[in-house]
């Protein structure tokens, strides 16, 4: 839910180590980026046809972040990490609808609040599960929802 007729929507994968690290002190409770990925708002449903979206309503975004090959190891936790920039990495916007981004004047930014809803609107986490049998051998990946 947004305040704004558009929006930036940044989705991260990220590994955190445990808090304390007998070993690497300074690695207690560093968060390593794994994955991101970006989506403007306008083009939620279509890439040639950007739209407006609609203010103060619900609407389901999803995300499938480029693959990386990571080991969680004992003790780490996993971080979803979502935000609504990524500036100066990704040029700011506006907020407000502009025909061309890169045309937007300086009374085209406003103030907007991005909400993410809770429930069962909520966010949900799928990361494929690699097993291995008895013999250390690849076993068919399944998929893991949390």
């Amino acid at each position: 839910r947004t305040t704004g007729a558009d929006g930036d929507f940044v989705v991260k994968l990220i590994d955190v180590f445990p808090s304390e690290n007998a070993t690497k002190p300074e690695l207690g409770g560093y968060q390593l980026p794994l994955s991101l990925d970006i989506m403007r708002g306008r083009y939620r449903d279509s890439l040639s046809d950007p739209s407006p979206i609609p203010a103060d309503a619900v609407h389901t975004y999803k995300f499938r972040l480029p693959t990386v090959n990571h080991v969680f190891n004992p003790g780490h936790r996993i971080m979803v990490q979502i935000q609504s920039s990524l500036f100066p990495l990704y040029d700011r916007n506006p907020q407000t609808f502009v025909p061309n981004i890169f045309d937007a004047k300086k009374g085209d930014y406003k103030a907007a609040t991005i909400t993410l809803e809770r429930g069962s609107s909520g966010s949900r986490v799928w990361l494929p599960l690699v097993r291995h049998d008895a013999l250390g051998a690849e076993v068919e990946p399944t998929l893991v929802r949390r």
